[in-house]
């Protein structure tokens, strides 16, 4: 069935924010620099996710900083960002309570992006903000599908496609770890759901952190939506934590070109 022209136009007048989470070391970067400050084409890693959100007409896009914070703000240029402190790495469930100052208000979706994942494409994070309006629901991620999905978080869902939760590999049973859909770590949620739903989450896990992929769970609590969408090409959701990895991605943007255009 084909989508009513009216809600379509609504859909797109609908507020679009970006939390961008940035504030951890990245220890397996073998550096004491940020790992988001980690160059690449040329230019630090987190001109890509910055970028990106700006080009997707995301407003405000808040960045959330923490180990060395003000190298990280400095490096954002005159792009215009806002910014909240994670004083303290707890988890990326912490990382996006920081922000609740600056978007408790907001009234629309926040796309939720990381900054050590700088090859996601334009079409890529359309697809994702479509589908979550198209199917009411109060949180959607984006998923990958890796034959080897190895430390990654996986994603149950129903038999008809409906998230149920998402569990991190280490506290998966064995039965869960055989899953190949992966959580990338990207999102996009209703701004009011977010907070309320942040504000529920315990650390009551291997890591004692404070996971957000747990609003999954609350959202199946509460009675509300939550939904999944696959990416095209896995490669470009996954993120950088080693100097390896930061090579490969270097030589898939020559490759390929994927990445926005840096805009100076």
């Amino acid at each position: 069935m084909e989508k009513d022209a009216s809600k379509e136009a609504a859909d797109s007048r609908r507020p679009l924010a970006a939390l961008i989470l940035a504030a951890g070391k990245g220890t397996r970067m073998r550096s004491p620099m940020a790992k988001v400050l980690h160059r690449l084409d040329h230019r630090p890693m987190i001109h890509f996710t910055i970028d990106l959100a700006k080009t997707l007409g995301a407003d405000p896009v808040v960045l959330v900083v923490g180990h060395q914070g003000d190298a990280v703000r400095n490096a954002a240029g005159e792009r215009e960002v806002l910014f909240a402190e994670q004083p303290q790495q707890l988890g990326t469930g912490h990382a996006v309570a920081q922000a609740r100052e600056i978007l408790e208000s907001f009234q629309g979706d926040i796309l939720i992006l990381c900054g050590d994942v700088p090859l996601l494409r334009e079409e890529t994070l359309k697809n994702l903000v479509r589908h979550h309006r198209d199917s009411g629901a109060a949180v959607t991620v984006l998923t990958a599908l890796l034959d080897d999905p190895g430390r990654y978080g996986r994603v149950i869902k129903t038999a008809g496609g409906r998230v149920l939760r998402i569990v991190e590999e280490r506290d998966a049973t064995d039965e869960e770890k055989r899953g190949k859909e992966i959580n990338t770590g990207i999102y996009c949620a209703d701004g009011r759901f977010l907070f309320d739903a942040v504000s529920r989450i315990t650390d009551d896990n291997a890591q004692k952190e404070y996971y957000l992929t747990d609003i999954f769970q609350i959202a199946l609590e509460t009675g509300r939506k939550a939904a999944s969408v696959v990416c095209g090409d896995p490669r470009e959701a996954m993120g950088i934590n080693t100097p390896e990895e930061l090579h490969d991605a270097e030589r898939r943007l020559r490759l390929h070109g994927t990445g926005p255009e840096d805009p100076r």
